[in-house]
């Protein structure tokens, strides 16, 4: 079938809006049509860093309706509202174990730019593949192909459109509080980075009823709605030259966890420096390749610190994220209010408006009068 979809073309290039065709559904994949798609800082990582050479399409927080599914799919059916998370094979130690996220084939099943056998399932017009299967999904396009794991289904009540970043951003915040590092009632808590994943961890941390929330985030609106997600203490770096002496003015032991959605090692050091004694940095934020660890290992050692890295909020998505649903329509992980909505043809317009940070989570929408 012919789609439309938003193709990287090269680092540091725009995306550019392309008629391709589109693989009809094998025994073993469900066609959504898209409705809504986050964009989300790993598209553009890996855009960049051109892992899966271009033409590629990514994409990997789609949401819409099932309109075909192969022959092995019996979850879901055609007309099934849906939002698409990462692929996990469903076989192996880890899948078994519910660490879906850290399932033995994760890197071949959505960072490989195609199908495990090496076929692609786009192609332009003059036949030559285009990079797919991003996260099993690549949803930058109107249509998906995508796998019964990666999917959960969405019921009526909920703004379908509005529901793909719970499938990445979402719950890699939430989760990494709720789930990774499974912070308890009571305890301290510092975020560096207060945009989506950030604020995400901001709501997990009041839903598991943290006593300190502080978040660090140079963007005073960022800093804002932080205190309205929960946080009970933020702080601009711009103008805080010592952030452990900080962080120490306001819990002087020292804060039982840290998450880092930056990448920033001066952000790790810092918090690996604001930690108290047998304390927890919890790392998402993509770093430069060979960034080293923070902190010496005597410290480390000494103190008891963990520091342990973060996929997907360890998410079992099939689990974990109907709960975070519940928790939605409860009103205690209002995320969309983080998101402003863009035409999908004004993707490039969107990307940079969250750069320049007059937005915080972008979602293209199909639907053109949306």
């Amino acid at each position: 079938m012919k789609v439309q979809a938003a193709v990287a073309v090269g680092a540091g290039q725009p995306f550019v809006l392309q008629t391709l065709d589109l693989d009809e559904p094998r025994d073993d994949e469900v066609l959504v049509r898209i409705a809504g798609v986050g964009v989300c800082h790993t598209d553009l990582v890996f855009r960049e860093a051109g892992a899966i050479p271009a033409p590629a399409v990514f994409g990997h927080e789609g949401s819409g309706v099932v309109e075909k599914v192969g022959a092995k799919i019996s979850k879901f059916a055609p007309g099934d509202r849906v939002a698409i998370t990462f692929r996990s094979c469903g076989d192996c130690v880890r899948c078994g174990c519910g660490d879906a996220a850290y399932c033995l084939t994760m890197p071949q099943l959505n960072y490989a730019g195609m199908r495990p056998d090496g076929t692609r399932a786009f192609r332009a017009d003059d036949g030559a593949a285009v990079g797919s299967n991003f996260f099993g999904q690549s949803s930058f396009a109107t249509h998906a192909l995508t796998y019964e794991r990666n999917l959960v289904k969405i019921p009526d009540d909920l703004p379908l459109e509005l529901m793909g970043p719970l499938g990445c951003g979402v719950q890699t915040g939430a989760g990494a509080v709720m789930r990774s590092m499974a912070c308890e009632p009571g305890s301290s808590l510092l975020i560096t980075g207060g945009g989506p994943v950030g604020l995400s961890a901001v709501m997990g941390a009041k839903i598991r009823r943290c006593a300190t929330i502080i978040v660090v985030e140079p963007h005073e609106a960022r800093r804002a709605l932080a205190l309205e997600f929960g946080a009970t203490h933020v702080i601009d770096p711009a103008a805080t030259p010592d952030l452990a002496a900080a962080v120490r003015a306001i819990i002087p032991d020292g804060v039982n966890y840290a998450f880092d959605t930056t990448g920033i090692p001066a952000l790790h050091a810092a918090a690996l420096a604001s930690l108290a004694p047998k304390g927890t940095l919890g790392i998402v934020g993509v770093a430069a390749p060979d960034t080293p660890l923070p902190g010496d290992i005597n410290t480390v050692m000494t103190f008891g610190f963990t520091i342990r890295g973060i996929i997907e909020g360890d998410s079992d998505p099939g689990v974990f994220l109907p709960g975070l649903l519940e928790y939605y329509r409860k009103g205690e992980l209002p995320f969309d209010r983080m998101i402003r909505t863009w035409p999908f043809t004004q993707i490039n317009e969107a990307i940079a408006a969250q750069h320049m940070g007059e937005c915080i989570k972008v979602v293209l929408l199909m639907d053109e009068t949306a």
